[in-house]
């Protein structure tokens, strides 16, 4: 069993070294067999290689899976604006968009992303370990490693503008690295209940299969631990997330030659969803709200007088795992 060692992380309040080191624990990817200290696993000889600090998890038959996936999803991201050349647009987010692109967006994360450290996580934490999933350009694993949290990023993507290879801007701020594995979400390369807490970061509704997307999740936390789903779009009727997901393919044919639609995604959830989650997975959701403005709570009083869809809003839900 392999252990992928983390620099120290630095403290939150002195921003000195704490002296404590993360220690990740991997299984195989491919037969979930032990790893050895070379990457490989010694049952199905899968290589795990390391590219530019990144981890790369996949075996060659999910990554054809999601090729198509990713180079749509590239291919957007970058005509939308996403990412810079320069290192400050990145230590800025979510706070400030410093290319102007995409600030709604950001507003809104930033509004999550406070609700989350003031209200679900630890204001100060006591260098819990967090599993990044979907982490993108990774600011959300660079801000929880200035409170003094330990995360480990996983996401599909690893260019350096929008993915994992973002990280490298980073790293010099918090004195540390972050651990980086390109993998996805229902097959991670670790061990089991290593994660205090497990984030789904405006991802979640990139599963194509909800039920095991948050099995394979639970599987990482430690007991007691927690899985927070942030930043996916709900709905109170199913009919209405469909008619999002047309309205976007349309839109992204119109725009970007591609209706991304390579995955079966399930892209939104709603109170059915979590309910049939919570029975099969026998868990309970808190769910928390945040508060992102009158303008925004007002959308869906808007869009029933103009007789349009309902749009989306936006919670935090969190499970428990079971701590027996």
């Amino acid at each position: 069993m392999t252990q992928v060692v983390e620099c120290t992380s630095p403290n939150a309040d002195s921003g000195q070294e704490s002296g404590r080191q993360s220690v990740v624990q991997l299984r195989c990817s491919l037969c979930k067999g032990d790893v050895s200290e070379d990457l490989k696993c010694r049952s199905c000889k899968f290589l795990m290689r390391e590219k530019g600090g990144i981890i790369l998890a996949l075996p060659p038959d999910r990554l054809a899976h999601y090729a198509q996936f990713i180079a749509d999803y590239e291919h957007i991201r970058a005509a939308e604006g996403r990412g810079s050349h320069e290192k400050s647009y990145y230590l800025a987010l979510p706070y400030r968009d410093l290319t102007g692109h995409n600030n709604v967006q950001w507003k809104l994360r930033a509004k999550s992303y406070d609700f989350l450290i003031h209200h679900v996580l630890n204001s100060s934490a006591d260098e819990d370990t967090v599993l990044d999933l979907g982490a993108g350009n990774c600011w959300l694993s660079f801000r929880l490693a200035r409170r003094g949290y330990r995360p480990v990023a996983v996401d599909l993507l690893t260019n350096q503008q929008d993915g994992l290879g973002a990280a490298e801007h980073y790293h010099q701020d918090i004195g540390s690295r972050i651990p980086c594995f390109q993998a996805e979400m229902n097959c991670l390369p670790f061990q089991d209940a290593q994660f205090d807490v497990v984030i789904f970061n405006a991802s979640f509704h990139y599963s194509e299969e909800y039920e095991v997307t948050l099995r394979e999740a639970l599987r990482c936390t430690r007991p007691d631990g927690r899985v927070v789903i942030c930043d996916t779009p709900w709905y109170s009727r199913h009919h209405s997330g469909k008619q999002m997901i047309a309205e976007r393919k349309a839109y992204f044919r119109d725009h970007f030659q591609t209706a991304s639609d390579s995955l079966r995604t399930q892209e939104f959830l709603t109170d059915e969803r979590l309910r049939n989650l919570a029975d099969s997975l026998s868990i309970r959701w808190a769910v928390y709200y945040p508060w992102y403005g009158l303008k925004w709570a007002m959308r869906p009083w808007i869009a029933r007088l103009r007789r349009r869809r309902e749009p989306s809003q936006f919670r935090i839900y969190v499970a428990r795992k079971d701590a027996s």
